[in-house]
């Protein structure tokens, strides 16, 4: 490990990768390995967990496409020294923002969207003119393994390579020093994540995850609000972390609600979710047997169907879990979906206030006082009214969590910003160069505050 740490930071320090034209043909050069491997990337995630090509394509070749197609259209504007507004302090000068890479970064990938989350911070890492190192999940061998072989095929060891493995992988790669590390996963390995790059003072994005709560209210149309859901719900076979973690639905709405939950999974999957080519299977036994443990003890309405030989669990309703039952303990991640209801507002604070800061929040209505006043009494990642998970593909957006869910943003030219640091330079002009800062100071006082008080 310390052999190739040592390889890319002597090539970082060549400056190569900070010339823009040289990451460009890079860039380009890995969108045609990419391109020239999507079948092979359907079949990777079909062998790793049965996900379909149209899932694969709308959640992570299709989006990979996009965001390289936007660093190569862009990058030379990113990259250009952001001329900022100077001080009167500063007077007279020029004040500029450059853009520089950190250097020699770590990222490691999750195994729930193995291609995406591992190639998306991986553009705009390069993009940014850094040398990276990849980890890609050891759960998802199929995928990681092209991953490998893409970037093999495209860059040199010591500009980007993949390092494969197990958690004792992560560990040894952790206890490294590193210019920047961008971590997605779980919550308890984000924490580990950190602490590592404490001893080190590296800076760290932490893409992590948590209970997202979906409220709703009744007010708009319970089949649209259901086809929404369900299909934020249960594509990956659940296992993405801003899917909607649990439903908070008024009194009066829930036992229809429920009814309409059970049609459109039945129409979205058939009676036989397990015949369903486009319901995906859970990634390992493990975290199988895990979603078993959620089925214990709780009132199961709909589902609850079990193979754990074949990783399978249908998508299933709960209906009222106590707070306290496994299901609602932890993030599910998993084709499991609590109901809970309330009566009044304080019912909501009370279920969401139980639980950390959320990666994600939804809310369905049509009432604007009652949306904006959840969107500014509870704290979270990003949210979207009126449906679910969309908020991810907007570019334009930061994508990131708060507190217990994450730290940091990234996607379009915040991923940019994410693995650049921004340098504050100041040209300052030698033409004038009034003396009131210098010694001695007798009698500048009374100028200096009138100064600071007209233009501050």
């Amino acid at each position: 490990m310390p052999k190739i740490i040592s390889a890319q930071k002597t090539f970082f320090n060549t400056q190569k990768t900070k010339n823009i034209e040289n990451r460009l043909s890079y860039l380009k050069a890995l969108k045609e390995e990419i391109t020239s491997n999507e079948q092979a990337i359907y079949d990777a995630l079909n062998r790793d967990f049965k996900k379909s090509e149209f899932e694969t394509f709308i959640s992570e070749y299709g989006l990979v496409i996009s965001e390289i197609n936007l660093a190569i259209n862009n990058l030379k504007n990113w990259s250009r020294p952001e001329r900022v507004k100077s001080s009167i302090l500063t007077f007279p000068s020029s004040d500029y923002i450059y853009k520089e890479p950190y250097g020699n970064v770590l990222v490691i990938a999750p195994w729930n969207y193995p291609f995406l989350l591992a190639i998306e911070p991986l553009i705009m890492a390069i993009a940014a003119g850094n040398t990276v190192v990849l980890k890609p999940s050891e759960l998802t061998k199929n995928t990681s393994q092209l991953i490998a072989d893409i970037i093999e095929n495209v860059f040199p060891k010591d500009y980007v390579t993949t390092v494969q493995g197990d958690a004792e992988t992560s560990k040894e790669l952790l206890a490294q020093k590193w210019d920047y590390i961008f971590f997605t996963g779980s919550v308890s390995v984000g924490k580990i994540v950190a602490e590592a790059a404490a001893k080190h003072v590296t800076p760290v994005t932490l893409e992590l995850g948590g209970k997202s709560p979906c409220i709703i209210d009744g007010s708009v149309d319970l089949k649209l609000t259901a086809k929404r859901i369900v299909w934020g719900k249960f594509i990956n076979g659940g296992q993405t972390c801003i899917a909607p973690d649990y439903i908070v639905i008024k009194s009066d709405f829930k036992k229809e609600f429920i009814e309409i939950l059970k049609t459109e999974i039945t129409s979205a999957y058939g009676e036989k979710p397990m015949d369903s080519p486009d319901f995906p299977r859970i990634i390992n036994k493990k975290n199988t047997a895990r979603l078993v443990n959620m089925l214990k003890n709780v009132q199961v309405v709909f589902g609850g169907e079990v193979d754990e030989e074949r990783c399978f669990v249908s998508p299933t309703l709960i209906d009222e879990p106590t707070l306290e039952s496994a299901v609602m303990s932890e993030e599910i991640f998993g084709p499991i979906l609590p109901i809970l209801s309330y009566v009044t507002t304080e019912d909501i604070e009370k279920i969401i206030n139980h639980y950390d800061k959320p990666l994600s929040f939804y809310v369905f209505s049509n009432h604007k006082t009652f949306v904006e006043a959840l969107l500014n009494t509870f704290s979270f990642g990003g949210g979207v009214v009126n449906d679910v998970l969309i908020h991810f593909g907007n570019h334009r957006l930061p994508f990131g969590g708060v507190g217990n869910s994450g730290m940091g943003a990234y996607h379009g030219k915040l991923g940019f910003d994410t693995f650049s640091h921004r340098k504050a330079i100041i040209k300052r002009g030698n033409w004038v160069d009034p003396s009131l800062r210098y010694a001695p100071y007798k009698n500048k006082l009374g100028l200096i505050k009138k100064i600071f008080k007209y233009f501050t």
